[in-house]
């Protein structure tokens, strides 16, 4: 019975020493458990910190959407005032604090403007720029330096001002300038009454083709810009003031004589001298004082067109195109159109495409286009050098 009782005695000396074992082991679970807790919590930050990254990236992408189209927006209303867009108007009214993003937003903007409308924002060059490729006494100049060790500095060739231009193939351009029979027709369906029309003195015109040349810009003028490029192509890439209005006069453009405008625009017509300061505005043609009398001698003077060939200070001017003329038209698209003007139509009648007239057709076309090519060749050679692609 002493043994048994020894027994029962020792038997809960056991059991006591148990839960000892058994509160070192919870409290070995409890580190682990803590342990994995704290592993899980991490994770889940690691989750939150990763979601929260991707936010940021959702936003930031947003916010640059958002300006590309504020920028295209921008870029639109400027293009039809016909002024360049300087970077600065885009820092203050589309960046604001962030300007360090303007060319991914530029990027952006580009993307939209060549999908959706089929043109780009075209950076324009300095005066500098683009005289750079057809100043041949500059490379002169240049080669001298060179044989006497001297540098120069380069000039910046950007301006950091933008247009708008077209990025459309000039054959699809060509092709939406045809008449089609069913537009004409529609057109003239459209044409209002003579009781509805209150202005007799207009009566528009409709070429039945895919541009609406008859509410797209003012064709008048437009016609007159070319023309006073290829003069200022054909003399040099410079011609004096005086020698312009001469030629101008020879065309019927005296300089009170009045340019015609559409029927949307505010002003039925616009004198040659306005027009002439318009074109200056828009950077189209650039004009010069020349001669001793520039103000300081601090090269050359711009401001108001005089109402004479030369103001009464005896001062003389020139003429040379804008920078908007060389990085829009462009020096070859100008020629081509001198030369196809004064060559005619190359294509030939159709009669002579019918049957026993196809050899003669064939020969007209070629005739004309080498009457083409020699004629562009002597513009080239007018011009005094190779004449430039769109810059």
């Amino acid at each position: 019975m002493a043994r048994a009782s020894t027994r029962s005695q020792k038997a809960p000396a056991a059991s006591q020493s148990q839960p000892r074992a058994s509160q070192s082991q919870r409290a070995h679970r409890g580190r682990n458990e803590e342990s994995d807790d704290d592993g899980e919590g991490g994770a889940g930050d690691y989750e939150a910190d990763g979601d929260a990254g991707e936010m940021a990236v959702d936003e930031g992408e947003t916010e640059i959407k958002r300006k590309a189209n504020d920028l295209v927006r921008l870029a639109l209303f400027t293009e039809h005032k016909r002024t360049p867009l300087r970077r600065e108007e885009i820092s203050k009214k589309v960046l604001g604090p962030s300007t360090r993003a303007f060319n991914r937003v530029f990027d952006r903007a580009q993307d939209i403007l060549q999908k959706t409308f089929g043109m780009e924002l075209a950076e324009l060059p300095t005066r500098a720029g683009l005289d750079a490729d057809t100043n041949t006494v500059e490379d002169e100049l240049n080669e001298a330096r060179k044989a006497t060790g001297m540098k120069k500095k380069a000039a910046a060739t950007g301006s950091k001002t933008y247009i708008l231009r077209s990025v459309l193939h000039p054959a699809i351009i060509e092709y939406a300038a045809l008449t089609d029979e069913q537009i004409l027709e529609e057109e003239a369906a459209d044409v209002p009454s003579d009781d509805d029309n209150d202005d007799d003195d207009y009566t528009p015109q409709y070429y039945g083709s895919i541009i609406s040349w008859s509410s797209a810009d003012q064709l008048s003028s437009i016609g007159v810009l070319y023309t006073i490029l290829a003069l200022i192509l054909v003399n040099g890439r410079v011609i004096s003031d005086s020698e312009l209005r001469a030629h101008l006069k020879r065309l019927g453009l005296p300089p009170n004589g009045l340019l015609p405008l559409s029927q949307s625009s505010t002003h039925k017509t616009i004198t040659l001298e306005a027009y002439l300061a318009t074109l200056i505005r828009q950077g189209y043609i650039d004009r010069q004082q020349v001669g001793d009398n520039k103000a300081g001698g601090k090269g050359a003077k711009r401001g108001r067109v005089p109402t004479h060939a030369d103001d009464d200070s005896g001062a003389t001017y020139e003429w040379r195109w804008g920078t908007r003329a060389g990085s829009e038209i462009g020096e070859k698209a100008v020629a081509k159109f001198v030369a196809e003007f004064m060559v005619g139509d190359a294509a030939g009648d159709e009669d002579d495409e019918e049957e026993g007239g196809s050899r003669r057709g064939r020969e007209r076309r070629e005739g004309a286009e080498e009457k083409l090519v020699r004629m562009m060749k002597g513009i080239e050679r007018a011009a005094g050098g190779q004449l430039a692609e769109i810059k």
